[in-house]
């Protein structure tokens, strides 16, 4: 008997093959080309169970308009285009909580899959978002599926839209409930909305071992696992560790991951006796044209709103080379340090730059230039910290270079085993050197506030998007105790409504910031 397994994972409100940089795009991603993969490897196996692990609701402009520009009270547009492909079950991902609890619980009761999660509780302990797993029968076979979610969303999140939850650690899940799956299933999946904290070769740390990722460990040491369906990281994984086949399907419907089992039915019970683990990428796949069917309207009202025309550039705010405006700055940076700054009366701004896709503002400036640049709904945090904060906090974004060849680029560990270059920030209310081959914590030269030397005593009061605020990134000199001001618009419709009141802008060029060998 075979079985096939299919997933997907951090769709991101990605439906239609386009990054909406530009109108229309034809981009190889997409779950409307993932939904013909799906499609086709079902109607090519007799048994099929087809999975999704969470991150589906939020990040791309459809996402973002449906829940901040219509106010829908569910994502109609992303469940219909879901419920448009024969999924039996769904976890839930960290960014699942990015637009409130209601707008998830009202996502899942219209979507036709069924949610697993085990370990994100309510206050009485009690799992909050479907049952702990949930098993398939295919006549005699049982298949058991364990949803799990990166217990890290505690951290980042705004604490408003995980009010009254707890999140424990997904090992901790797994080792409570794989034995009670084993008992009564044949074949045990674990689906886990979290990557691998160590090398897949060599076991050591690729990443900071804090829980955020756990699944290098859940396949060491609980016993019993079949298969391990991984996301969070956006990598394209497949292969075996400790005899498990495993699969991450990138990110925005990019790959299926595609599991296939031979069964074998051993004392009365199915074990699996060979498996082969891959990726399909669906970059040139033709678009499903009933997963498309299913969003259109919405698409096109996105693609209207998308293009209006919000204010005119004296000047120009875009750049050819995101890895140059991290070295040097931009007019761009430097906009949105004063929308910043201006919304929340501080004396020090930091952002990054979240896009390496999109080129700044072009001129007019459109709602399409500010969802495709600043493409989190992050919002903002005042914090009061000292010098000696803001010091190891630029001590920290300085790690993000490194020299090879005597040039100057990006540190390797900001590009795996994850894309991290949202944890690079500029700050602006100051100015600073980064003098990158200085030993790591030394390398921030003269940092001054207003013509003077930044000292360890001085308070200072800084905005932050408010994943970092809380420490997110790994900059533990930032934290909730320190916040004394939330915002709770996000940045997007703050900088459109900056714009409202200022139909002429000028691009400011100051730069106030090196970064030198």
């Amino acid at each position: 008997m075979k079985l096939t397994i299919l997933t997907t994972s951090d769709t991101h409100g990605f439906l239609a093959p386009t990054n909406y940089v530009k109108p229309h795009a034809n981009q190889p991603f997409g779950l409307e080309k993932a939904a013909t993969i799906l499609k086709r490897e079902q109607e090519k196996s007799e048994y099929h169970l087809t999975l999704d692990d969470g991150d589906f609701l939020e990040g791309s402009p459809l996402a973002y308009y449906q829940a901040e520009v219509e106010k829908a009270v569910a994502p109609t547009a992303i469940n219909a285009a879901f419920n448009s492909i024969e999924y039996d079950f769904g976890t839930v991902g960290n960014h699942e909580f990015n637009y409130g609890q209601e707008y998830l619980k009202n996502a899942i009761a219209g979507s036709q899959r069924q949610f697993v999660s085990a370990n994100i509780l309510n206050a009485d302990g009690t799992p909050a978002f479907g049952d702990p797993y949930a098993i398939k029968t295919f006549g005699d076979l049982k298949v058991a599926v364990l949803g799990l979610t990166t217990q890290s969303v505690d951290a980042w999140e705004n604490q408003a839209s995980i009010h009254n939850l707890k999140f424990i650690s997904a090992l901790e899940a797994a080792q409570k409930y794989v034995p009670e799956m084993r008992e009564k299933a044949d074949v045990v999946v674990v689906l886990y909305h979290g990557g691998f904290e160590r090398d897949l070769s060599d076991g050591k740390p690729n990443d900071k071992i804090d829980g955020e990722n756990e699944a290098y460990a859940i396949m060491q040491q609980v016993p019993g696992i079949d298969v391990m369906a991984t996301g969070h990281q956006h990598r394209a994984l497949a292969g075996k560790l400790f005899g498990i086949p495993y699969v991450q399907p990138g990110h925005r419907g990019s790959y299926v991951g595609r599991i296939q089992l031979d069964l074998e039915r051993v004392n009365g019970r199915y074990q699996v006796q060979k498996s082969h683990q891959k990726l399909i990428k669906t970059g040139d796949a033709k678009p499903d044209a009933t997963t498309a069917d299913s969003f259109t309207a919405t698409e096109a009202n996105v693609e209207k709103w998308l293009a209006l025309p919000l204010a005119h550039i004296d000047g120009s705010m875009t750049y050819d080379d995101p890895f140059q405006v991290r070295l040097h700055g931009s007019a761009f940076v430097n906009f949105i340090q004063k929308v910043q700054m201006e919304t929340m009366g501080c004396d020090v701004s930091a952002t990054a730059l979240f896009s390496n896709e999109a080129r700044g503002f072009e001129n007019p400036i459109t709602m399409r230039n500010i969802i495709t640049n600043y493409v989190y709904p992050n919002t903002l945090s005042l914090l009061e910290i000292t010098g000696a904060d803001l010091k190891a906090a630029l001590e920290k974004t300085a790690e993000y270079f490194t020299i090879k060849n005597d040039q100057i680029i990006v540190d390797p560990k900001y590009h795996h085993p994850k894309i991290r270059d949202y944890n690079y920030d500029m700050y602006a209310g100051i100015d600073y050197t980064i003098k990158v081959s200085n030993p790591i914590g030394k390398r921030v030269i003269n940092p001054t506030y207003h013509g003077k030397p930044v000292t360890n005593k001085m308070k200072l009061k800084i905005v932050l998007n408010t994943y970092r605020a809380v420490g997110g990134g790994h900059y533990p000199m930032y934290s909730e105790d320190k916040v004394i001001r939330y915002d709770t618009i996000t940045m997007s419709n703050l900088i459109a409504k900056y714009l409202q009141k200022h139909p002429e802008v000028k691009a400011d060029h100051t730069r106030n910031f090196k970064v030198i060998k």
